[in-house]
């Protein structure tokens, strides 16, 4: 399975990095662990194997994070616990802010941030600790996690393949037992192919679920990774919450996610997706495995009937609008400068020249558009409790190529059409929760996109959980270089 492994380090993985998130924050409580010995651990860790797979950059001066941690210690001796990530290593995302620590989106080195993103801060107020950032692709287009400042992030399942984007970074940081929990974020399956492509989870929350400042509902939102439902609905209850700053914010308590995850899921509807009757192209082997997932949730005593087709191509055309508008205007000031633009990938001018000829009545479109489809989607969860979909079109990819130019035989037309399959759920805004659903003959992972209803992210939590715990391959399959 994988890439060939000689030269590999000893894969004698320190403790504290196999306990999963919750079980880590109760050992270091219960002083079964010293933050110390946690901070050691995963530093370990990431010397050893971040090599592989290239997933942490501007890493922090290991003395610095060895202060912290025993001040996190003596907090402890006091009878002080910041929260439940007191003691967590954990690296942000290279395109969120996190101060003292640069933000390069991957794209030119920059000055440390001076402050954090409200979901970084939120996660140092609970305790945790940075250690680096997680490697993406250039201002993080494209599934597949590449740059010119640092290099390729590869796949911890083989790596001579691609780890996925643009959380490509936190997906290969989390399978390799760097970091106990990750932050991502998701604007065409940022979140769910990384994850799909590495064998972790990753939930996608519905607008508002995780406050960013504003008053537009952009399709990018911030949303968390891990390796199991229960690290998954922790870390959100620590990103979630209203914020002054957040006016479209949800009021709702974030509590709700620190409880059991248990339910009884017999008679729950959900509705297959697929590829949308053959619209979609798909690698052979992805949607078999994707049925075997839909099976697994028929013994749990799921309902699970194909979906009536939905308007796909309508959706996305709008998608591209809304992604035109919305990255074209994030870019366009890089854009101007000569200099810079000279060096921006392909990709990103693609972005920007098709912003440059949108006018009024595009946006209007988008607008539009969107709506429609929201509506479009939201009549299935009138006859289903969830939907269920493939996460990926294809399987892990060769590296050393910028996208797949094809699936199947079919040609994609634009650097993303290869993961058309994540945009619906974007454009809908619907919550959506990344599942493991197993291994291709070759090793290869992907994964299960399951779409919850509006602001239903603990109900789709809770399915998860079902899920988990009669498949769990997160535990059951482990990167090779740690077996």
């Amino acid at each position: 399975m994988g890439a060939e492994l000689s030269g590999i380090p000893s894969a004698n993985v320190p403790e504290p990095v196999r306990l999963d998130a919750v079980e880590l924050s109760w050992s270091i409580r219960q002083r079964e662990l010293s933050c110390v010995q946690v901070a050691e651990a995963f530093l370990t860790q990431i010397d050893r194997f971040n090599p592989l797979v290239n997933a942490i950059v501007s890493r922090a001066d290991e003395e610095d994070v060895l202060a912290q941690a025993r001040a996190r210690d003596a907090e402890l001796d006091r009878g002080e616990c910041a929260g439940w990530m007191h003691g967590f290593p954990i690296a942000v995302k290279d395109l969120s802010d996190a101060a003292g620590f640069p933000t390069t989106q991957g794209f030119q080195r920059q000055e440390p941030a001076t402050a954090d993103a409200l979901f970084v801060r939120r996660m140092k107020e609970a305790g945790a600790i940075v250690v680096g950032k997680t490697n993406v692709p250039e201002f993080g287009l494209g599934s597949h996690t590449f740059n010119s400042l640092f290099g390729t992030t590869t796949n911890p399942y083989d790596l001579s393949r691609t780890a996925g984007g643009s959380s490509g970074g936190a997906a290969a940081a989390l399978a390799m037992r760097m970091l106990p929990v990750a932050d991502g974020s998701d604007f065409m399956g940022s979140l769910r192919t990384p994850a799909a492509f590495c064998n972790v989870l990753s939930l996608r929350p519905g607008f508002g679920r995780v406050p960013t400042p504003g008053f537009l509902g952009e399709p990018s939102v911030v949303g968390p990774m891990a390796r199991t439902i229960r690290d998954l609905a922790m870390l959100l209850s620590t990103m979630a919450g209203p914020d002054e700053r957040a006016p479209l914010s949800l009021p709702q308590d974030p509590a709700l996610f620190t409880g059991s995850p248990r339910r009884d899921v017999a008679g729950v509807r959900i509705g297959w997706v697929g590829d949308f009757d053959g619209y979609l192209p798909t690698e052979p082997g992805v949607l078999e495995l994707c049925a075997d997932a839909a099976r697994l949730f028929e013994r749990l005593g799921c309902v699970v009937e194909p979906a009536p087709r939905l308007p796909v191509e309508q959706a996305w055309e709008t998608f591209l609008l809304w992604r035109r508008w919305m990255l074209g205007e994030s870019l366009h000031e890089v854009h101007r400068s000569p200099t810079a633009r000279a060096r921006m990938k392909p990709e990103a001018q693609y972005e920007v020249d098709g912003y440059l000829e949108l006018g009024v009545r595009d946006i209007a479109a988008a607008r539009a558009g969107r709506d429609a489809w929201r509506e479009s989607v939201s009549d299935l969860f009138d006859r289903f409790d969830f939907l269920l979909a493939p996460s990926t079109q294809v399987f892990p990819f060769d590296a050393d190529l910028r996208w797949p130019a094809e699936i199947d035989g079919t040609a994609m037309d634009t650097y993303h059409r290869w993961m058309e399959v994540s945009a619906p759920w974007t454009l809908s805004g619907h919550p959506v929760l990344n599942l493991p659903a197993g291994f291709n003959d070759a090793g290869l992972p992907t994964g299960v996109q399951l779409i919850g209803p509006g602001h239903g992210e603990w109900p789709l939590l809770q399915l998860g959980h079902a899920y988990e715990q009669a498949s769990d391959w997160t535990h059951t399959v482990l990167p090779p270089p740690l077996t």
